[in-house]
Order: C-alpha cells, then structure tokens, then sequence
C-alpha cells in the first residue's frame, strides 16, 4: 500500500463522528466501499462525486485491505 494513497485516509473526531473519511472530507470511506461493492463503475463513482478523485477510492480499497490484515482491534477509552 503506498503512504501517499493512505493518507487521504483521514480519522477526526469532529467529522463523521470519528469515523474514517476521504481526506477530511464528509465522505465516509464505509459508504464509499458499499457503493463500490455495489457494482458502481469508477467512471459512475467519479461522475457522482466531482469532488474526488480515482486515488480516493483506490485509498478506500487499500485502506479495506489493511484493516483484512490486522489480527485484533480493540476499542481505547476516549
């Protein structure tokens, strides 16, 4: 996974309740994931959202990948 593509993957408590977003933006990269999942072309993907771009998404996948990769997840007390 490139670094460049990772970081567009962005966590902020203030947007999206925490949840991870494409680059800051109100875009969750769960609902983006869906959509592709979904059968949407990246021609569709690109054309429905103007504001981002072919890496966005490939972000999104890789960032997916990751997550298979890891072995436990637990949640820390905020």
């Amino acid at each position: 996974m490139s670094q460049e593509l990772l970081n567009r993957i962005t966590i902020d408590q203030d947007i999206c309740h925490g949840k991870p977003t494409i680059r800051g933006l109100r875009y969750p990269v769960d609902n983006m994931l869906e959509l592709m999942a979904s059968g949407m072309s990246m021609e569709e993907l690109l054309a429905d959202y103007p504001d981002l771009e072919k890496d966005d998404f490939l972000a999104c996948n890789d960032y997916a990948a990751k997550l298979t990769r890891i072995k436990s997840i637990y949640r820390l007390a905020s």
